[in-house]
């Protein structure tokens, strides 16, 4: 079981930054990847990034390609998501996510089974 503990959200203008934080409370995140995900009111979840938490190998939404990046800290257990250039349409509250490898697409929600509390971003134009 992977405890994720999210922080870092808040109201940014656009154009912005904002850097996400999730910490996971575990014995070992090997074997383990890392989704970013964000819902926005009235829609469904949607994919924004995640990592290989082995190898590090990132990979990203098309939607936020050149502006959010993924990143890990080894040491602390902990997965960043800097978010560059915010827009409005950004707006959303943002999910980390845990789960081991499997055959499942790493963009789909279905592939993750721990879920952080999760953190309001809020992009004003």
């Amino acid at each position: 079981q992977v405890q994720l503990v999210e922080s870092g959200g808040g109201l940014v203008q656009t154009g912005g930054s904002l850097r996400l934080s999730c910490t996971a409370r575990a014995r070992t995140l090997r074997f383990q990847r890392m989704g970013w995900f964000r819902q926005a009111p009235g829609k469904e979840r949607e994919f924004v990034g995640g990592i290989w938490w082995d190898s590090g190998t990132t990979y990203d939404a098309d939607s936020v390609k050149g502006r959010f990046t993924v990143t890990r800290d080894d040491a602390k257990n902990t997965v960043y998501l800097q978010m560059n250039n915010l827009k409005p349409e950004d707006t959303g509250v943002y999910y980390c996510a845990s789960g081991l490898k499997s055959t499942l697409s790493g963009l789909t929600a279905r592939a993750y089974s721990n879920w952080g509390q999760g953190t309001q971003v809020t992009v004003s134009s």
